[in-house]
């Protein structure tokens, strides 16, 4: 097998024609570049240098070798350049998972803030529900993901990963503007004779309204069903209904009035995961990136009652 630290050398005796002059140049001693050749001509079995008294002459081998080298040294010192910066995390590839909401919310400030920090690396998003991009995460198939668990559907987490929180946001019930308990706190037993929107049925959302209207000793009547929270929202503001919404999915809207529950405040927790052995350096900066976002945004108030 050639060996690219030969190549270089060879590269160098052909370009100043001396042994002396290369080592010179490359910080060798004169004895080190001859045995460097001599090395080189034996791993590709022809005689590259005619050598005389007190000169050298390349043969054709060694200016085609060094004509060609020159290039592939070219493309493995880029080669090296990205290694390099791979290791440090100014390059590579990220792979995010990420839910909806988070996504709208907190994620494009993050990438925003990495791809100004890290130009160079490649940054790969996913959208889905905790429960489907969770075993691509232990697969190696995403980097880090971001999650989340509500008050009364907890989650336990694999002991291959590392959960780092990031935010907890309210819990919102959302009414139309009409609506009368839009004038007042809100207690949930004041709904029960509501018709309510929901998340699919299964979703981690949709059993903490369950589970937190049958402590209030009712059973919701579920009439229409969405993940977006936008159309949530909607049928809300198009008086059809009221909702249990998490701050992150809830939106201003004409029409609606959103207020967390009198005596039962509920908090839906939004966590970061990476498998604890993945060694790729960009995480620590996404997971900083991440948890600056979210500090700004509890920092405001946002996803707070």
């Amino acid at each position: 097998m050639l060996n690219p630290v030969h190549l270089r050398t060879l590269v160098e005796v052909v370009k100043t024609g001396s042994f002396a002059e290369a080592a010179r140049r490359l910080g060798y001693t004169s004895s080190a570049v001859s045995q460097q050749i001599s090395a080189f001509e034996r791993a590709v079995g022809v005689t590259l240098f005619e050598r005389e008294a007190h000169s050298i002459r390349p043969a054709a081998a060694a200016l085609l070798i060094a004509d060609r080298g020159g290039e592939l040294l070219a493309a493995f010192d880029g080669f090296e350049h990205e290694v390099k910066a791979m290791v440090q995390g100014l390059r590579g590839r990220l792979r995010i998972g990420t839910f909806p909401t988070a996504s709208a919310r907190v994620v494009p400030k993050a990438l925003a803030k990495l791809q100004a920090e890290l130009p160079g690396a490649e940054i790969r998003l996913d959208e889905a529900e905790p429960d489907d991009v969770l075993p691509l995460v232990l697969s190696g198939e995403l980097d880090l993901a971001l999650v989340y668990a509500y008050d009364l559907v907890p989650r336990t987490w694999p002991e291959e990963l590392t959960v780092l929180p990031l935010l907890d946001e309210s819990l919102l019930v959302m009414v139309p503007s009409a609506h009368q308990a839009a004038k007042n706190n809100v207690r949930l037993e004041d709904l029960k004779d509501e018709r309510w929107i929901a998340s699919r049925d299964g979703t981690s959302g949709a059993t903490c309204l369950t589970r937190l209207c049958a402590a209030a000793g009712f059973a919701p009547k579920i009439a229409f069903r969405s993940n977006d929270y936008e159309v949530v929202q909607s049928l809300v503001a198009a008086g059809v209904g009221v909702a249990l919404v998490p701050a992150l999915g809830y939106r201003e809207l004409p029409g609606t009035h959103a207020m967390p529950l009198r005596h039962k405040p509920l908090r839906r927790h939004v966590h970061v995961v990476h498998r604890t052995a993945n060694t790729n350096p960009l995480l620590r900066d996404a997971v900083n990136a991440l948890q600056e976002v979210c500090r700004n945004a509890v920092a405001g108030h946002l996803y707070q009652p």
